[in-house]
């Protein structure tokens, strides 16, 4: 059986997890609307890789005798200034997500759940290489600067994102 504090964690993690989820959707809808289909693609595929993790979470939740939950989700950001902004948002979002998984993980080891611990792992793991996909972005949009050709490249590059 989940602990308690576990399991209300968790579903706080899973609107999180879909809170995600909408913010790159609505980057996605951003970029489109600036005709940078290519990184709105890459937004769409993070966006149902969140959903995915949600759904992990919920998983979890029922496999140890527990009950989701799902709560209102929170309306996200709509606009930026740039393209630069877009991911540096997104990479801070990140850096955001981490630290919460990190906070969970605290937890699993303060309530003794080495179950939940082992869960959170494949998390932590996968939030170092959600940072650094994020951060290597913003680096590569810095770099460009403002420099159409660039941009254009990146936006490319980013379309040709598969789902993993």
């Amino acid at each position: 059986m989940i602990n308690k504090k576990i399991e209300d964690s968790f579903n706080d993690q899973i609107n999180a997890e879909l809170y995600s989820a909408y913010l790159y959707l609505s980057m996605s809808a951003y970029l489109n609307s600036i005709d940078m289909n290519g990184m709105a693609h890459w937004m769409n595929v993070q966006a149902k890789e969140e959903v995915e993790h949600a759904m992990k979470f919920a998983s979890y939740i029922v496999e140890r005798g527990g009950r989701v939950v799902y709560k209102a989700i929170e309306c996200p950001q709509e606009a930026w200034e740039s393209v630069l902004d877009v991911f540096k948002g997104g990479y801070e979002h990140e850096r955001y997500v981490t630290r919460r998984i990190n906070d969970l993980m605290d937890l699993a080891i303060a309530e003794k759940d080495y179950a939940s611990q082992v869960f959170l792992q494949w998390f932590v793991s996968e939030q170092v290489e959600e940072e650094a996909s994020a951060d290597e972005i913003v680096k590569k949009i810095e770099m460009i600067g403002e420099g159409r050709h660039g941009i254009y490249m990146l936006d490319k590059e980013l379309g040709k994102r598969e789902a993993d």
